[in-house]
């Protein structure tokens, strides 16, 4: 059986994964613009005896399946996401490794903004609940994320709410981004605890599961004019508020 294939668009995105895994690269397809920037790129898969062709507009759109390639595509194996367990939590609050968990976040868009911004911020680990309704670590998703996916370890957990008891369990602060309800955020000093980001369904917000495990629930503040950010908008804020206390 052939291996699933993923298209990585934009010269940031392809740039990252050059950087941290140049072996996955299986073709490489380019405009002439960008083939005066990608000299280093092509004689590693020269090396490799890897594909790098230059190729007109309309054949680089074809191959990226999208206008909105940026002059550039690298065609990978398709990532195979890990399941996390509660021995995988239990490593990481050891290692004092950020995590951010999506429930239910269904727009690819967002997982690419939201993995972007994770990276900025050191955060080291993502979890994907929600089943196959779920956004996935597509081509969309990476051509938002800039090169951010790279950066993280995905993982998968078919129950969010047991997860988030295991996160919690193993001694991590749990913070549900709540719409309403939960607490502004806090003065003075910030607590030792590891923390995990729990972000929300776009339309629903967390589910009672995944509230009802979170060991905090923070609602962001705003004018009262609009009633939320959008859940991208959202983690940004909320990253920037815990990113200080990363390990």
């Amino acid at each position: 059986m052939r291996t699933p294939e993923l298209r990585i668009c934009g010269m940031a995105a392809v740039r990252a994964r050059f950087q941290t895994d140049p072996g996955s690269i299986l073709r490489l397809y380019f405009d002439e613009a960008t083939s005066r920037k990608i000299g280093l790129m092509c004689r590693a898969l020269a090396a490799a005896r890897k594909i790098y062709r230059r190729v007109e507009p309309d054949e680089l759109a074809k191959v990226a399946g999208t206008l909105h390639h940026g002059g550039i595509v690298a065609v990978v194996e398709a990532p195979r996401p890990r399941s996390a367990t509660a021995a995988e939590a239990a490593a990481w609050a050891r290692r004092r490794e950020a995590v951010v968990v999506l429930d239910q976040i269904g727009n690819a868009h967002n997982l690419g903004a939201i993995a972007r911004t994770a990276a900025f911020f050191g955060v080291a680990h993502l979890v994907i609940t929600g089943g196959p309704a779920a956004a996935q670590p597509g081509e969309a998703a990476y051509r938002v994320a800039e090169g951010g996916l790279e950066f993280l370890k995905i993982w998968t957990a078919a129950d969010a709410g047991v997860f988030l008891g295991a996160l919690a369990e193993a001694g991590y602060d749990v913070v549900g981004a709540a719409t309403r309800g939960g607490k502004a955020a806090a003065g003075g000093r910030r607590p030792a605890a590891p923390w995990a980001l729990v972000l929300g369904n776009e339309e629903f917000g967390l589910s009672p599961a995944a509230a009802a495990a979170c060991t905090r629930l923070r609602t962001i503040q705003g004018a009262g004019r609009v009633e939320s950010l959008n859940v991208s908008a959202a983690a940004a804020v909320l990253m920037g508020e815990l990113g200080g206390r990363t390990g």
